[in-house]
């Protein structure tokens, strides 16, 4: 599930910067592969934050206040890795991913919450978490005292 699209990343940057920054060629169109190569990067680079709390890709259907915000941080990831393939890459595009990169370490650390009805499925690598077994204890504090 893609969080968002080539034609998204060209409204982001402009159409214009958009061909200028994925023409290699020089042929003036966009090349649709250095755009993927951008968008999908950024994507991954967001679910390396996300999969450590939640299994990714994260579904966002129904979730239009989730779908926005990841869309948005994902977007500022890919205009900067966009940018980077012609330097120097812009201050406020350089912001704009820390910013994203931040965020997205607070929702990994659990410093922010998802904007989600229901949470996001967790992640199945986290594990099994610890479970207590066997019978309940017999020594406690309280018991220990009347001895």
């Amino acid at each position: 599930m893609a969080y968002i699209t080539n034609a998204d990343l060209e409204q982001r940057v402009g159409t214009q910067a958009y061909i200028q920054l994925t023409d290699d060629a020089g042929i003036g169109s966009a090349d649709a592969a250095k755009a993927d190569e951008a968008r999908l990067g950024a994507e991954g680079e967001a679910n390396s934050y996300l999969a450590a709390r939640y299994a990714v890709p994260i579904d966002l259907a129904g979730e239009a206040q989730l779908a926005a915000v990841l869309r948005s941080f994902v977007l500022d990831i890919a205009a900067y890795r966009l940018h980077g393939r012609r330097p120097p890459v812009p201050a406020d595009i350089v912001r704009r991913r820390e910013e994203a990169v931040t965020w997205l370490a607070r929702v990994a650390s659990g410093l922010v919450q998802l904007p989600a009805s229901a949470a996001p499925r967790e992640s199945a690598a986290l594990g099994i978490l610890g479970e207590a077994a066997g019978p309940a204890r017999q020594l406690t504090r309280d018991t220990m005292r009347n001895l």
